[in-house]
């Protein structure tokens, strides 16, 4: 077992276990591996995607409104079922930060590894949930735990976290491996950014994150306005369909439902969220965002879950501006076949609307269309050029 869940699973205690059970319908002895399990999970999930800045600060968020809350001397009330809403929303918070859309197939696959039935596994989460952000938040008051440092953390404990999982269990609930943080290797780096890029991806903007530009994305039938040009920082090791702009420091926009993101300054969603503050700029049909963060399958309309995190800031954006439509738009480059390329670009919008969708987007407010290799944004003859233009656009047509 990882020294992490050890810890995380000594706030347990007879007692707690012993109300869990009674409560959960399952012997001490189950209750007991069952709780574990779920920690195991939540602890290897977060581990999985402490590369993802955005996640780690929503976590972080978390621990400490728990520790706030108290939620560590709650415990035998949570155990039990008598904690009240707070502890409930803790719980749903984290989850839908981890799994997104796939928390159901993950709280299935749960199900199946621990055999608890789905009021059983409830009852589990319920208490797992809290241990492991009461536990975070202890660690973030005592220690003053940043979203770099909570990273760093949980990237060293992946390896045993795996191993503590049942077989199979550690895939299902991860979205890839952690990507791995190193020293700031620039100046600009040391002073201006706390996230660096995962190893092995060479050399690293500034505050840069991994843009995912795939194959096959499509274009739309309206003139096409290009984004001011974004210097690239050159590549190695990395796909050649991978292209890494400098999207600027992190910093925190307060929407106006009091939701607040951590989100990169050049990034799509603070330029939304400019362009839909702004009375100035009026709904037109050449405004276009760039999607930056995500990643799909190559040659396929499937959304990788490292997206997630994207598409979760997109959603609360459209959720914050009820009154906002908005159209996904697909482009490719000209390699390939045509008919191809416009279809996978139209998959491939299509499937990141209903993604939209699924975290509670109307989807009256959506449109979605692909236009395979037309209105290119560059030169098709080089492939940095090719890679701009592989791409998935959002553009505002009702504010």
């Amino acid at each position: 077992m990882s020294n992490l869940l050890d810890s995380v699973m000594s706030l347990a205690g007879p007692s707690r276990l012993s109300a869990l059970a009674s409560r959960a319908g399952l012997s001490e002895s189950s209750a007991s591996s069952g709780l574990k399990t779920c920690a195991g999970a939540l602890l290897g999930a977060l581990a999985s995607r402490s590369g993802e800045p955005g996640l780690m600060s929503r976590i972080v968020d978390l621990a400490s409104s728990a520790a706030s809350q108290g939620v560590l001397g709650n415990l035998a009330s949570i155990a039990k079922g008598e904690s009240g809403g707070a502890a409930g929303d803790l719980t749903n918070g984290l989850l839908s930060a981890l799994f997104g859309t796939r928390r159901s197939s993950t709280e299935a696959a749960l199900a199946k590894v621990t055999g608890a039935s789905s009021s059983s596994l409830s009852g589990l989460l319920a208490l797992a949930a809290p241990m492991v952000l009461g536990f975070l938040g202890k660690k973030s008051a005592d220690e003053g735990l940043s979203p770099l440092a909570l990273a760093s953390t949980l990237s060293a404990e992946w390896p045993a976290l795996q191993r503590s999982l049942p077989g199979g269990l550690a895939a299902i609930v991860s979205a890839a491996g952690p990507r791995a943080f190193e020293a700031p290797a620039t100046e600009q780096q040391q002073q201006g950014s706390k996230w660096t890029l995962p190893l092995g991806l060479g050399a690293i903007l500034a505050a840069g994150i991994l843009y995912l530009m795939t194959r096959g994305t499509g274009a739309m039938p309206e003139p096409v306005k290009p984004a001011a040009p974004v210097a690239a920082a050159p590549i190695t090791e990395a796909p050649s369909h991978w292209v890494i702009p400098a999207l600027g420091e992190f910093l925190k926009r307060k929407l106006p439902n009091g939701i607040e993101l951590d989100i990169p300054q050049l990034g799509i969603e603070n330029k939304l969220v400019q362009f839909i503050e702004d009375p100035s700029k009026p709904v037109d049909k050449i405004t276009w965002f760039d999607f930056d963060r995500l990643l799909f399958d190559t040659g396929k309309a499937t959304l990788q879950p490292k997206s997630q995190e994207q598409l979760d800031n997109i959603a609360a954006i459209l959720r914050a501006f009820p009154n906002v439509h908005v159209k996904v738009g697909g482009y490719t480059d000209n390699v390939g076949d045509k008919a191809a390329n416009m279809k996978l670009s139209q998959d491939r919008a299509t499937n990141v609307m209903n993604e939209l969708v699924k975290l509670g987007i109307d989807a009256a407010r959506l449109t979605a269309e692909g236009y395979g290799d037309q209105h290119p944004v560059a030169s098709n003859d080089t492939e940095e050029g090719r890679a701009q233009n592989r791409r998935i656009s959002l553009r505002v047509t009702q504010k």
